[in-house]
């Protein structure tokens, strides 16, 4: 049976800006999450955000829409689409998780 949201997707992104110290990594776990994502995000050491969205290829555009203006105390300079590390597959119900500082 196909999925009436389209076939799954994956996009990976990096975020810069005031992207620290700002809840974005809980602002973007729960939007993930709210939008029924699988994936990860996490801060990296140079100061930015990196995420994995994987889901309904609207559900991920939504997603990354979303990350142009972050939680209300971020200032975002910009969102860069990177190729994913990971692709979707069976364990995309696997939901959205917060990784450690990379």
């Amino acid at each position: 049976m196909s999925d009436p949201e389209g076939p799954l997707t994956a996009v990976q992104v990096r975020i810069y800006g005031r992207v620290q110290g700002v809840w974005f990594r809980a602002w973007t776990a729960n939007t993930a999450t709210e939008l029924g994502l699988a994936g990860w995000v996490r801060t990296r050491a140079e100061g930015s955000v990196e995420a994995l969205f994987a889901g309904s290829r609207d559900d991920v555009e939504t997603m990354v829409a979303r990350c142009h203006d972050g939680p209300p105390a971020a200032r975002i300079d910009e969102v860069v689409r990177e190729e994913p590390s990971a692709q979707p597959g069976p364990d995309v119900d696997a939901g959205f998780h917060q990784l450690p500082t990379l």
